[in-house]
């Protein structure tokens, strides 16, 4: 099993984000519903990460997975 997640993309997906709103970011890459889980991460050792938008805003979640930031994208998808 590794500990590097799959890309799930290599362009960042914008989200008009709701303050309160949950949302679920799959931190596998396997998932067909990206940047969301879909609960493809089963059988592996990565779980979503829950993150609760603070207010409203446009912001671009990351799909590669290599954030340093994450779920927000900090640019690495430029460097694969």
């Amino acid at each position: 099993m590794t500990n590097t997640p799959e890309i799930g993309g290599r362009q960042p997906v914008a989200l008009e984000a709701k303050a309160g709103e949950t949302y679920w970011w799959c931190a596998c890459g396997r998932s067909k519903s990206q940047p969301f889980c879909d609960g493809s991460h089963a059988g592996t050792a990565f779980t979503p990460l829950e993150w609760t938008a603070d207010r409203d805003r446009r912001v671009m979640l990351c799909a590669c997975k290599r954030t340093a930031n994450k779920p927000l994208c900090d640019g690495t998808h430029a460097r694969l």
